[in-house]
C-alpha cells in the first residue's frame, strides 16, 4: 500500500507540473458573438530573450493582455470561430537565414498580404539579406507570415532589446495581418518555423518545441 501511495504521489507531481502548470491563455473578443466576422486585435512581441522564466537564454513571445494591456509571457491565446482576427506583431529579434524560402511567403492571410511598418508585402527573402526574424505559422489553416527584423544598421549603435518584455524605445519592426479564425473550434497548434534554438541540434529544440516561447495554441471556441 504505501509503494501505491508513493506511485500515486508521483503520478499528482507530474500531472500537476506537465499537464495543468503552464503558461495562461490570453482570451479575446470573448463577448463577441461567432460568426459574425467581427474583428478582434491580437498585439504580440518576440524578444531576443526572456529575463521572466528559467531560460532567459530562449528566444520568446509575449502576447499583450486585451485588459490590462501587460505583457504576459505565454503563447496561448483564445479568440471567437468565424471572426476576422488582425494580428500586430512587434519584432525586436535580429536575423536568422530561413532554411527554406517558403517560409518567407505570406500564405493564408486576408489578401495573401501582410504589413512590414505599414508597407505591404507578399515574401521576405531572408537570403537576400538580414530580413527574417521568425514566422508566425498556424499550419492547420495554412497560416504562415515571416516576421521582419531590425535591419543591422538599425541595431549597430542601440543593439538589440537586453530586457524583456522589449519596449518601442528598442530597435523594431511592426508587422501586421489579418486572418480569419476557423468556423469549428478547437486547437490550432502554431509555431516558429526559423531554427531558433541555439545550441539544439539543428535550432528545432529548446524554445522552439516548448509551449510559452516559440510555439503554442490558437483556442477557437463558440
Amino acid at each position: 500500500m504505501a509503494f501505491l501511495a508513493v506511485v500515486a504521489l508521483a503520478l499528482f507531481v507530474v500531472i500537476k507540473l506537465f499537464l495543468t502548470d503552464g503558461p495562461p491563455t490570453v482570451a479575446f473578443g470573448t463577448t463577441v458573438a461567432a460568426d459574425t466576422g467581427a474583428t478582434v486585435n491580437v498585439v504580440m512581441q518576440e524578444d531576443p530573450q526572456n529575463d521572466v522564466s528559467t531560460h532567459p537564454d530562449w528566444v520568446s513571445y509575449f502576447i499583450q493582455s486585451p485588459t490590462t494591456h501587460q505583457w504576459v509571457h505565454t503563447t496561448l491565446f483564445q479568440v471567437p470561430a468565424g471572426s476576422r482576427i488582425h494580428m500586430t506583431i512587434y519584432g525586436y529579434d535580429g536575423c536568422t537565414p530561413l532554411r527554406n524560402n517558403l517560409w518567407g511567403e505570406v500564405m493564408g492571410t486576408i489578401g495573401n498580404v501582410a504589413y512590414e511598418d505599414g508597407k505591404p508585402f507578399k515574401a521576405l527573402n531572408s537570403y537576400s539579406g538580414c530580413n527574417v526574424a521568425h514566422t508566425f505559422s498556424i499550419p492547420g489553416i495554412g497560416l504562415n507570415v515571416p516576421m521582419g527584423s531590425p535591419s543591422l544598421a538599425l541595431i549597430a549603435k542601440p543593439g538589440l532589446c537586453s530586457s524583456s518584455p522589449c519596449t518601442t524605445d528598442n530597435p523594431h519592426e511592426v508587422m501586421t495581418f489579418s486572418f480569419n479564425s476557423p468556423k469549428v473550434p478547437g486547437e490550432y497548434f502554431w509555431q516558429c518555423r526559423i531554427p531558433c534554438g541555439g545550441g539544439f541540434i539543428d535550432g528545432f529544440g529548446g524554445p522552439m518545441q516548448t509551449i510559452g516561447f516559440m510555439t503554442g495554441n490558437v483556442v477557437v471556441v463558440n
